[in-house]
């Protein structure tokens, strides 16, 4: 894929290596030269200083040819901006804006734009490795108010279908692990011994979900 990041700050720098790293041919941008110095010498993407929403710029990083975008200036605002030219003028496929001010999250979504916010992932995330929790979270999406759990079956749930679990809106089965193969089951799928269940959960149900597994 060609991906295109703004921002070369320590995510920004953190996900061009990584990308790079992985067969992705990356472009940084940044107004100050001096952000590139957190890339290290192995990096093999391009680099470019300027501001990210300058059509010059993105041109010059060949935004029409771009496969995805992503906006991580410490500027909510130049964020918006950017994903905004990324996905509406030049119809970037894929384009994520960082978020910093979870506040203006509901205004992004209005806009379209598809936001991450790393202090809300963070601080879920740090309850999790402090607090213990039979409630295993793989991962955060969006603006960290949904994650996907995966828990292993508890024995009151062996031989109880898929739509014990299920709360639309609120909490949905989304696969299961059955003997080393993960299924995406149907609403009357059973569950069985030793299954891993992953259940994506909105945040303000997570306790519901612990009372529905008995784990509460």
């Amino acid at each position: 894929m060609k991906i295109i990041i703004v921002g070369c700050g320590r995510v920004g720098s953190g996900l061009a290596l990584t990308l790079s790293q992985s067969g992705h041919q990356v472009t940084v941008i940044d107004v100050n030269p001096e952000a590139f110095a957190l890339l290290p010498a192995s990096f093999k993407g391009k680099k470019i200083i300027g501001y990210g929403f300058d059509r010059e710029i993105l041109l010059k990083a060949e935004i029409e040819k771009t496969d995805a975008l992503a906006a991580v200036t410490a500027s909510d605002e130049a964020n918006a901006v950017i994903a905004r030219l990324g996905s509406q003028v030049f119809r970037v496929p894929r384009v994520v804006a960082r978020l910093y001010d979870e506040r203006k999250a509901d205004i992004y979504a209005r806009l379209g734009l598809q936001t991450i916010d790393p202090t809300a992932w963070g601080i879920n995330r740090m309850i999790d490795l402090l607090c213990y929790s039979p409630l295993g979270s793989a991962q955060s999406l969006g603006t960290g108010n949904v994650d996907i759990i995966e828990v292993e079956v508890p024995a009151l749930l062996i031989g109880q279908k898929v739509n014990q679990l299920a709360i639309p809106t609120e909490i949905v089965v989304v696969a299961i692990t059955r003997m080393n193969k993960t299924f995406i089951p149907t609403l009357g799928t059973e569950f069985q011994e030793r299954d891993t269940i992953h259940i994506a959960v909105t945040a303000s149900s997570r306790d519901h979900l612990k009372s529905l597994l008995g784990l509460a």
